[in-house]
């Protein structure tokens, strides 16, 4: 009886065991719905290579988004550049090396708009102050470099921002290439992009510096793996991962570089 006993002892020493589930958090440029439909798949797929549990922790905008992340509430997240910046508990693991990220500033098709000293004293939509492309790079590049008054209306997602624009509820509105490109065909088609920003390193997937080690591995070589099948790098696709690689801190030195505290609205 002893010996069956030890045997069952060391037999579940033995066995790999599933860890507490880890909180994965997406800066929100959708909503819930389409964010859930994007990274469940994705976190499925990484559950069973790592053996690991992983949940989408959806956040309903991006000033909750920053204060989740701020108070070290996700385990892993996909941010924006300047949200990496800032963000004093996390260490960048991945990135799209496959492309730059910039805002791009769109306005209604056949508007007579087109060129930005007709947004002087105008009303232009952003999803949220600190969305980088969308809202921290445009707004900066209008007032330091175009002189350019304007007033800021929050919309919360970039999809919203398309369609304030496309109803004429703003003149403009503030996005970035990616989810511009991503649009219903109902609303991209009505669309023209009036003015891009200069680019910079795209959004990292970072991780809690306080993770084990080899939790953060076992993430990054699925991840990377992923990328190599034709079905599961089309998941990655839709994040969108052009081509995902390596991210370092030094890769976001091109966002410090821009100057963009002025413009970071703190949340409340």
């Amino acid at each position: 009886m002893k010996k069956l006993a030890s045997l069952f002892v060391a037999t579940l020493l033995s066995t790999p065991t599933f860890a507490d589930t880890f909180t994965v958090g997406v800066v929100p440029q959708f909503d819930v719905k389409t964010l859930h439909q994007i990274w469940d798949p994705i976190l499925q797929e990484v559950s069973h290579r790592t053996g690991h549990s992983f949940k989408l922790k959806g956040s309903p905008d991006i000033p909750t988004f920053e204060k989740e992340f701020a108070e070290a509430k996700f385990d892993f997240a996909y941010m924006n550049p300047y949200h990496y910046t800032i963000a004093q508990h996390y260490k960048p693991l991945l990135r799209d090396t496959g492309r730059k990220l910039f805002g791009v500033l769109v306005v209604k098709k056949g508007s007579g708009i087109n060129s930005l000293e007709q947004l002087q004293n105008s009303t232009i939509a952003f999803p949220a102050p600190n969305a980088l492309g969308a809202s921290l790079m445009i707004r900066g590049e209008l007032k330091e470099i175009y002189n350019i008054d304007f007033t800021p209306k929050y919309v919360k997602t970039h999809s919203s921002v398309y369609l304030n624009t496309v109803l004429g509820r703003t003149l403009s509105g503030g996005g970035v290439q990616k989810t511009f490109n991503n649009q219903k065909a109902e609303i991209k088609e009505k669309l023209e992009i009036l003015h891009q920003t200069q680019k910079v390193s795209p959004h990292p997937f970072v991780y809690k510096a306080s993770l084990p080690s080899n939790v953060v591995e076992q993430v990054k070589a699925a991840l990377l793996n992923m990328a190599q099948n034709a079905d599961t790098q089309a998941l990655l696709a839709k994040v969108p991962f052009k081509k995902i690689g390596l991210a370092t801190d030094a890769d976001y030195d091109d966002v410090r570089r821009l100057n963009l505290e002025r413009y970071y609205v703190k949340p409340n």
